[in-house]
């Protein structure tokens, strides 16, 4: 449940810490690029986020219904957080938040690619609940979430280039993160 609470503080504090920086135009990734200031701080957020994730979803499967049901949902959720990780550690965007070297290609390509593993995770989690009475309710919320999330990954495509790009961003981000706290909280109140 920290995790998203640690990554909603890193853009937030993004706005506050870097009077350059702003919201509605510039991506979340821009705070901990390459040569960004204070970029030590965001990218010790985002490490900690990811590892954080990574670690609870290693557990994902068993703390749903005692591990009875497919892997496959949790197992994605995992390579997603690995992904996570390799960027935070391995590939920030180049200087200025932009994509010009194989680092800063890496970082776009891993993102996606995180993003779309977890959609499917979402999905994959919502065929496993729907036969656990206990966590019915949380596969309506995992369907809605995914099909949301997809929706709002195609609008930040369109606006990737846009002076609403940091906007789209936060409104694709949500989802995502709101997820991970409550199959979190979900995980804590079963067991």
């Amino acid at each position: 449940m920290v995790s998203p609470v640690l990554y909603t503080m890193m853009w937030v504090l993004g706005g506050f810490l870097r009077s350059d920086y702003s919201h509605i135009r510039d991506d979340i990734s821009s705070l901990f690029a390459v040569g960004a200031p204070r970029r030590k701080i965001f990218n010790a957020f985002i490490i900690a986020s990811s590892l954080l994730l990574f670690i609870f979803y290693l557990g994902l499967h068993w703390g749903i219904n005692n591990g009875q049901g497919s892997i496959i949902g949790p197992l994605l959720f995992v390579i997603s957080g690995f992904l996570g990780v390799l960027v935070a550690f391995f590939f920030p965007l180049d200087a200025g938040g932009e994509i010009l070297t194989f680092r800063g290609k890496m970082h776009l390509v891993l993102v996606v690619v995180s993003g779309f593993l977890n959609i499917v995770g979402m999905m994959a989690l919502w065929l496993r609940l729907l036969s656990v009475s206990l966590w019915i309710d949380f596969a309506v919320f995992s369907l809605i979430s995914a099909i949301f999330s997809l929706v709002v990954v195609f609008a930040a495509l369109i606006f990737i280039k846009s002076k609403y790009r940091g906007l789209v961003e936060r409104i694709m981000v949500t989802p995502y993160q709101l997820y991970y706290f409550v199959i979190s909280l979900m995980v804590f109140l079963t067991n």
